[in-house]
């Protein structure tokens, strides 16, 4: 027996195999390339079709397919909510992969890119075992897949763990509108934003970042300059190790996790700030629920999302729909 489990980000896909035991075959990366509409689902199911080949020709039987999106997913409906893909601001993902699967007795389950983090992360990393753990996901954007009691918190339509609105400063800034307080100062791309107001208002900067043009600008650089002692990235880091602390003495107050893991694109790299998010966070939370929580940083590569889907199909192999 074995399942299909695809991810799908804001700029690629990820598609692989995955056996009972977690064991992950032919694990396939492709390029997003501002892909949108029905061109991104017929993406999705092109990959569908090629895991299915190599199955094929290896005797192997798919049983179930576990795809995890960069957005909301409506349960009750398959429609999905992607803001980084464009024409999905409402569409029918599991009706499209539905009409190229001919064989309807496969299980098919979406699921929000938070969720299959933090199952991911149960399954096979550092969270392993867990029943009450959060996965902080910064990348692009921030968002927080939640686990309580073994099971994923999802809230009336499907949007809990929208994080990245967290009020975290005042006064209310209509700049935060699109992204969010926490988002628009701690995200990647926040990171860069932050950076380019802090040039903008230092007209004596002369530092590594000002050799940059302001679109060149990300947290990646941000991160090197900063190792590098570059005044305006030191101060960037250490705005957003105040937000990432607050956060997460927000997540442990509610909901008294065991262990919160910290994973998408800025971390790896950011991993050195840990134990100083870690004393921000202190500062702030409940104190006998921080002394209760372990903040540890994804070991699972990038794939805590792919490796969610594979485990979502793996749950839903008996369930004709989602």
């Amino acid at each position: 027996m074995a399942v299909i489990g695809l991810d799908l980000g804001g700029t690629k896909l990820a598609s692989a195999i995955f056996q009972p035991d977690g064991n992950t075959i032919n694990k396939v990366t492709l390029s997003l390339e501002k892909r949108g509409g029905d061109e991104a689902s017929r993406m999705i199911t092109a990959s569908i079709a090629d895991q299915y080949r190599y199955a094929d020709e290896r005797g192997m039987q798919i049983e179930a397919i576990g795809c995890c999106i960069p957005g909301i997913v409506y349960s009750g409906t398959g429609r999905v909510w992607a803001p980084n893909i464009s024409g999905w601001e409402d569409y029918p993902l599991l009706d499209r992969i539905r009409e190229e699967i001919h064989n309807r007795n496969i299980g098919i389950a979406l699921d929000n890119d938070r969720a299959c983090c933090i199952m991911g992360e149960v399954w096979q990393g550092t969270a392993r075992g867990c029943r009450n753990a959060v996965f902080l996901a910064v990348g692009t954007g921030i968002g927080a897949g939640i686990m309580i009691d073994g099971r994923i918190l999802r809230g009336i339509s499907d949007i809990a763990g929208a994080i990245g609105w967290l009020a975290l400063d005042q006064p209310y800034q209509e700049k935060y509108a699109p992204f969010g307080c926490f988002e628009y100062n701690a995200s990647g791309d926040g990171l860069a934003r932050i950076a380019r107001e802090y040039i903008r208002n230092d007209t004596g900067y002369s530092g590594m970042l000002s050799n940059l043009r302001p679109e060149e600008i990300n947290a990646h650089c941000i991160i090197d300059a900063f190792r590098k002692n570059d005044p305006i990235a030191i101060a960037v880091m250490k705005n957003a190790v105040t937000y990432w602390g607050m956060a997460i003495a927000n997540l442990v107050s509610l909901f008294n996790p065991e262990k919160i893991v910290m994973g998408g694109g800025v971390f790896g790299p950011a991993v050195l700030f840990l134990d100083q998010i870690l004393s921000e966070a202190r500062k702030w939370a409940q104190p006998i629920s921080i002394q209760q929580m372990k903040l540890e940083v994804s070991t699972l590569e990038g794939d805590a999302g792919l490796i969610g889907a594979g485990f979502l199909a793996m749950t839903n192999k008996h369930r004709k729909y989602q």
